[in-house]
């Protein structure tokens, strides 16, 4: 256990599983007082029962929602969202609606969290939002998820001028072992982690905490801001 992050907020907007948990529970080692929002509270705070941790509850694609967990948390001194919804598949096979949940949480959802929570971001605060290795990694299949994700490594940046001297930076994991990759079936997912595994430059899979150490940084290290942290085993290198 740390104290890189005592006595400060961190609210961590997200589910009570995967990269969020890893995140919420590594900020809370750290010293930090951790707030998780996401769309069921109750979900959320059985999840954290016992950790100390507060579930409130927010809809990343409702500005109402947003603006009114703002003002019921007050202060803070980091914001991490890392809500995701995921368009895939080949162009032929894409509709709108499906790009505009994706846009609508990954990118307007950060976008408006940005405009209510900056006034009351703690000087030498930040936020963190999540792109995604596709942003990076050209793959037929994943236009959707690619586009989303390269605009949030533009929309970082763009806050990052916008806001200063609030800090903000993105994550871009590459291949997590999380349930999202469960659609695929056991037998799917162990030969997608496996191609991945092999091809890749450090020759496994990344685990939520390898993405959790990387928010941790992007929040702690006070002259890092604009910047898009790849932590994808170097896959966009193949």
């Amino acid at each position: 256990m740390g104290n890189t992050l005592l006595n400060k907020t961190v609210v961590v907007v997200g589910r009570g599983s995967g990269i969020a948990r890893a995140i919420t529970l590594l900020a809370q080692s750290e010293g930090a007082r951790v707030i998780v929002a996401g769309r069921d509270q109750a979900k959320l705070a059985g999840a954290y029962s016992d950790s100390g941790v507060t579930a409130e509850v927010v809809d990343i694609t409702d500005d109402d929602s947003i603006a009114a967990l703002a003002d019921r948390v007050g202060a803070v001194d980091h914001v991490v969202s890392t809500a995701s919804a995921r368009a895939r598949g080949k162009l032929a096979d894409l509709e709108r609606h499906n790009l505009r949940q994706s846009f609508d949480t990954k990118v307007i959802g950060p976008t408006m969290l940005a405009k209510y929570f900056a006034p009351q971001i703690k000087p030498g605060g930040s936020l963190v939002l999540f792109a995604g290795v596709h942003a990076f990694k050209l793959n037929v299949g994943y236009l959707g998820v690619g586009i989303t994700n390269g605009a949030v490594d533009f929309l970082a940046r763009w806050l990052a001028v916008e806001l200063a001297p609030i800090r903000v930076n993105a994550i871009s994991p590459g291949v997590i072992d999380t349930g999202a990759w469960d659609s695929l079936g056991e037998d799917g997912k162990r030969d997608y982690f496996k191609h991945i595994a092999a091809t890749n430059p450090a020759r496994r899979i990344g685990i939520p905490d390898d993405i959790a150490s990387a928010v941790l940084f992007a929040m702690t290290n006070t002259f890092l801001t604009g910047m898009t942290l790849k932590v994808d085993g170097g896959e966009p290198l193949i």
